[in-house]
């Protein structure tokens, strides 16, 4: 059991632990369910859970959960998906080869966005600013006018534009999901206001994320990915975060860090072949959350997207709470390699058209 210091009372009886990070969990994320197997099925969510619980769940302030309303959807979806959307209340079957319906799936989406919707208001009021959101189904392959990729609703996306409309002005997405978010990029293709990083496997599903796509219009620079060979480890990554993404995370300065955290880079994972280690998340949350306390206030949230070995979802998880929340993470080797030179060069290049 974890025990906090500070939080005696009077009458010699124990206050209840100050909440070290707020957290999105509802059981009607686990009723979108497949029609048969699937890698993006209810269990993962037993997972993330197991990650919690090893953590400590008195360490994390529930947010009281709710659907997205319309105008929040709109932000970043057109209107006429979000209506076809919503007539598929209630149906089963696949909307493409890989992205399912269940007849709560709809509901279900609309929860997860509309309660990370919630926790960014709750970051932003303070005092707790740090989060974690178990939400299905993920997000970040939902592009403006379409479901794809296991995703209905772009959450992280959906999240970021409310953050701006609240009234801060630079939000920064990290996605180290092993596939690059394409729906992300695309919906903040010509924002400054939202800095989108990816590392992603590459090439690989979707087929997006070159090192040229940089953004256009106002949001050219602001678009900056790393794709990186298949086999890529622990090494690889800590040196794409060290000499692309930290960098520009330190000049954006954001007042806002989302993270798309899939942890299905993992070298156990069935769906892609990168070789992390459970350490190596808890180091790059533990990157990110430096970042987030040198210029958002501590804003940070952690928004569960891929992962399909519930082992090392867990394990992921778990590290990334640990490196987060309490700073505690491994350190990695580093690996140079021709990916992470040129992302390197081509990152330099797009940033200069910011700068």
């Amino acid at each position: 059991m974890r025990v906090m210091a500070g939080n005696g009372a009077a009458g010699g009886k124990l206050a209840p632990p100050t909440p070290r990070a707020l957290l999105v969990d509802d059981p009607r994320f686990d009723l979108h369910r497949p029609p048969g197997h699937h890698p993006e099925r209810p269990e993962r969510l037993t997972a993330a859970r197991q990650a919690i619980a090893a953590y400590g769940e008195a360490c994390f302030e529930r947010v009281a959960t709710r659907e997205a309303a319309d105008d929040e959807l709109a932000r970043v979806h057109d209107p006429r998906f979000v209506e076809r959307l919503s007539r598929l209340r209630g149906e089963e079957g696949y909307l493409d080869a890989d992205t399912y319906v269940s007849r709560e799936s709809v509901d279900a989406a609309r929860l997860a966005a509309g309660s990370l919707v919630a926790m960014i208001d709750a970051m932003v009021r303070g005092p707790v600013r740090k989060g974690v959101a178990l939400v299905r189904p993920p997000g970040h392959h939902a592009r403006p006018s379409q479901a794809m990729g296991f995703c209905l609703l772009n959450n992280v996306a959906i999240a970021a534009a409310h953050a701006r409309a609240a009234g801060l002005g630079r939000v920064a997405i990290v996605d180290w999901d092993v596939h690059h978010g394409n729906g992300t990029q695309e919906m903040f293709w010509r924002e400054p206001g939202v800095l989108y990083v990816s590392t992603h496997q590459f090439p690989f599903y979707p087929g997006t994320g070159a090192l040229d796509e940089v953004g256009e219009e106002d949001g050219a620079g602001y678009t900056v990915n790393v794709p990186l060979g298949a086999g890529g480890g622990d090494g690889v990554y800590a040196s794409a975060f060290e000499r692309v993404i930290l960098p520009l995370l330190e000049e954006y300065a954001p007042e806002l860090v989302l993270v798309s955290a899939g942890f299905d880079a993992s070298a156990r994972d069935p769906l892609a072949q990168m070789r992390l280690s459970p350490g190596a998340f808890g180091w790059m949350a533990r990157s990110l959350a430096r970042v987030a306390e040198r210029s958002a206030g501590g804003r940070i949230a952690l928004v569960l997207e891929g992962g399909y070995d519930l082992a090392s979802l867990e394990g992921g998880l778990t590290s990334a709470l640990r490196g987060m929340l309490d700073g505690h993470a491994p350190e990695l080797p580093r690996a140079d390699g021709e990916d992470v030179e040129r992302a390197a060069l081509q990152a330099r290049r797009a940033w200069a058209v910011v700068t």
